[in-house]
C-alpha cells in the first residue's frame, strides 16, 4: 500500500510538472537543486561505479525545429536503484527525499550534446510499469517542464503497443540499448517543446 501511494504521488508530480508557460510546475523545481555544482554537458550519477549494468545516456537537444542544436539547456534525470526503489540515505532535503540519490544534471554545450553516466534501473517492485528514467528540461527563457521518460525496448514489461505512442513529449523515449564494451549506450535526442502543451 505504501508503494502504491508513493507511485501515485510521483504520478501527480509528473502531471503538475506540465507546461513551460505555467508557474505550477511542482516537482520540476528539482531541476534547480544542483545548488553550487558547476554544470557541464557530462555528469556521472552516484552509484555508477558500484552498480551494473553500467549505462551511458547520450544525445543532442534540439530547438523546436528539430535541427538546430540547443545550447545552455539544463537536463535533469532521476531513477530507481537496482531493486526498483528511489533509494535515499535518510538525510535528503528537497525533492531528493522523493527522487532519491540517483539523479544528475547537465547543461548542454554549444552543439546541444549531453551525456549521463549511470546504471540501468529496475522497475518498481510488484508493479507492471516498465523501468524508466525521468527527464525534466529547463530552457534559458522558459519554465521547466517534463518530457517522456526513457524506457527500454527490451523490457518485458513494455507493452507491444508502446512503440506506437502518439505525440511523445520531447521525442521518442523508447530506447534500444547498444552494448559498447562494459557500457550500455542509450541514445536519446530531445526536441524542445515537441508535443508539450502550451509551449510558446
Amino acid at each position: 500500500m505504501k508503494n502504491f501511494i508513493y507511485i501515485l504521488l510521483l504520478a501527480t508530480v509528473s502531471i503538475a510538472c506540465d507546461t513551460p508557460s505555467s508557474s505550477n510546475n511542482e516537482g520540476c523545481e528539482a531541476i534547480f537543486e544542483y545548488v553550487n555544482k558547476e554544470l557541464s554537458s557530462i555528469d556521472t550519477l552516484p552509484g555508477f561505479e558500484l552498480n551494473n549494468p553500467k549505462m551511458r545516456i547520450q544525445g543532442t537537444v534540439f530547438e523546436r525545429d528539430g535541427e538546430t542544436p540547443a545550447k545552455n539547456v539544463i537536463v535533469y534525470i532521476y531513477h530507481t536503484n537496482r531493486k526498483g526503489v528511489y533509494e535515499t540515505k535518510g538525510n535528503e532535503k528537497g525533492w531528493a527525499r522523493r527522487h532519491g540519490i540517483y539523479r544528475g544534471w547537465i547543461k548542454t554545450d554549444d552543439t546541444g550534446k549531453y551525456i549521463f553516466y549511470t546504471f540501468r534501473p529496475a522497475p518498481y517492485p510488484g508493479r507492471s510499469e516498465p523501468a524508466h528514467i525521468h527527464f525534466t528540461v529547463k530552457e534559458p527563457d522558459k519554465n521547466e517542464y517534463y518530457i517522456d521518460s526513457i524506457v527500454f525496448e527490451d523490457d518485458p514489461l513494455l507493452s507491444k503497443n508502446a512503440g506506437e505512442k502518439k505525440n511523445p513529449r520531447g521525442g521518442n523515449g523508447i530506447i534500444k540499448l547498444i552494448k559498447e564494451g562494459d557500457l550500455l549506450i542509450a541514445e536519446r535526442d530531445i526536441i524542445l517543446g515537441l508535443n508539450v502543451p502550451n509551449y510558446e
